[in-house]
């Protein structure tokens, strides 16, 4: 986006009052998903209301990886130290194809969408998520009743 276009959006999210957040949301999503591909990851949907975020998360060790959640944002961090990860100053890298370089990775999360848990297996982070729409947002019939 280029700052002619930036400047336009700042203009006009300062004319819709209480639309902020939107603006807010649509600001990250575009910083994070723009020239940003590391580390790689999927998004799969594994039931009607069941969903999975894949991380690849090779060569980090589970305590170098934090998941959290805070204002319907799941932000994945890996941080390791290289000196830990490869502790053998006799090894010398002939090819280094595996990117282990630090990382904080956000997901904006849709409404009633929650995190239920977080797994390594294989390399691999899975973070699973369900939708949850509570009885009082999900639609429901009205009875229409006949007054004579």
């Amino acid at each position: 986006m280029n700052n002619n276009a930036l400047t336009r959006l700042d203009a006009l999210n300062r004319a819709l009052i209480g639309f902020d957040t939107m603006f807010d949301t649509m600001e990250r999503r575009f910083s994070n998903s723009v020239g940003n591909n590391y580390p790689p990851h999927n998004i799969l949907k594994t039931g009607e209301n069941q969903y999975e975020i894949q991380i690849a998360v090779t060569g980090f060790e589970k305590s170098e990886i934090s998941v959290q959640v805070e204002s319907n944002i799941l932000t994945v961090v890996g941080e390791g130290e290289e000196s830990v990860r490869h502790e053998n100053p006799e090894i010398v890298y002939l090819h280094r194809g595996l990117a282990t370089r630090d990382f904080v990775r956000e997901f904006p999360l849709a409404e009633h969408i929650e995190v239920t848990g977080a797994e390594i297996k294989n390399g691999m982070l899975i973070v699973k998520l369900i939708r949850n729409i509570p009885d009082s947002a999900k639609p429901r019939v009205i009875d229409i009743v006949q007054v004579s």
